[in-house]
């Protein structure tokens, strides 16, 4: 059985755009069907002191489990040189599973729905990209007007 999953990706070192165009290409190879939201520059939260970040979302299709999927987002941000040494702090990628179909999951390694996603316009932005209907997998619905806008660029 196939499950449809929501991703965020953002980066900023290095040299994000390549880094988030690598990241999806090898993410080609975890999901079928792969559909690309546009790409976003963000403010960073957290530290201020570090540069402007690129984000997107991608949605597809898996047969992996939740736990696998992460596995397979974890070693792609390695392949990166993902280092995690202070939370909001600069990445050279960082991928997020938002969705999971419409499962609800918390345990020692995952929260699904992501904790933080309706919190951060630069994840909920890219996210309406791939659901015009702003109904998520799980019943609920985002209201557009409730972000700041104003910190996003849409840049492609």
């Amino acid at each position: 059985m196939q499950t449809e999953v929501f991703l965020a990706l953002g980066a900023n070192l290095g040299d994000p755009k390549t880094q988030i165009i690598s990241a999806i290409e090898m993410l080609r190879k975890v999901l079928t069907d792969l559909r690309v939201a546009a790409l976003y520059q963000s403010k960073p939260i957290g530290p201020a002191d570090q540069p402007d970040y690129l984000n997107t979302a991608v949605t597809g299709w898996t047969r992996l489990s939740p736990e696998a999927l992460l596995d397979q987002c974890q070693a792609i941000e390695h392949a990166h040189q993902r280092e995690r040494n202070e939370r909001w702090g600069p990445r050279t990628l960082d991928i997020d599973i938002l969705f999971f179909g419409d499962q609800q999951i918390q345990n020692e390694r995952l929260t699904i729905p992501h904790p933080e996603l309706f919190n951060r316009a630069f994840v909920v932005v890219p996210l309406l990209d791939l659901i015009p209907s702003a109904t998520t997998p799980t019943g609920d619905h985002i209201d557009r007007r409730r972000y700041d806008l104003s910190s996003l660029t849409r840049i492609h």
